[in-house]
């Protein structure tokens, strides 16, 4: 299959996961995750009709942004290094991993207008993975919230990894309560970055407004 094939089967399986869940389609945002993949196939990509890119890698962020389309809106889904602020605040549409104040506040230095972003949860306790632990969810959306010229948006989070897709439901379901949590506290988090290729079915039916798709747009990673 073409990339512009496997955009459209994920977009037809998206729309079927949000008729499912009884929500418009239009409130889910699919971010196509496009790190390491060359700069034609996100061409490709846009040609289709795709507009939001997920990268990882400051760099990557800023060669690409470079040479592609003003009208892509770009997401740094990565762990953020505040010496590498400089590449991202530019162009990033949204930030979606952060997780403190030192990360924004470079940010807010580099970019021309608003930062807008997301705080990380770790939700599986793992070492390997950035975010803040759940019980300082309310403590980190008001030291990000305090910094000026940044809106926090909502969550985000990158569930353990499980055998089969369902299993992954009750991480989507617990950034939900987060989040529902935090807007009763009076933060604005309406914004939920959950799911990616195998499971975004299933974070649609939690209220995930952006899911995070890479292999299955763009095929295996080059190596």
């Amino acid at each position: 299959m073409t990339t512009a094939e496997r955009l459209a089967d994920v977009r037809r399986r998206l729309g079927d996961a949000c008729a499912a869940a009884g929500r418009d389609p239009s409130e889910v945002t699919l971010v196509a995750v496009s790190k390491v993949h060359p700069a034609d196939r996100l061409a490709e990509a846009l040609h289709a009709g795709q507009v939001d890119f997920g990268e990882s890698y400051a760099q990557e962020l800023r060669d690409k942004a470079a040479v592609l389309d003003d009208g892509v809106r770009w997401h740094f889904i990565g762990r953020l290094q505040t010496n590498k602020a400089k590449y991202i605040a530019p162009v990033a549409h949204r930030v979606h991993a952060l997780t403190s104040h030192r990360q924004v506040e470079a940010l807010v230095r580099r970019a021309p207008g608003l930062v807008r972003g997301m705080l990380a949860v770790n939700l599986g306790d793992e070492d390997s993975k950035s975010g803040v632990p759940p019980e300082h969810v309310p403590t980190a959306c008001a030291e990000l919230a305090a910094v000026e010229g940044f809106e926090l948006t909502g969550l985000m989070t990158l569930p353990p990894r499980v055998d089969h897709p369902d299993e992954a439901a009750p991480y989507f379901e617990q950034l939900a309560d987060l989040a529902l949590a935090g807007r009763r506290a009076g933060f604005a988090l309406e914004e939920l970055s959950m799911g990616m290729s195998g499971d975004f079915e299933v974070a649609v039916r939690y209220g995930a407004t952006h899911v995070r798709i890479g292999t299955a747009i763009f095929g295996p990673r080059p190596v």
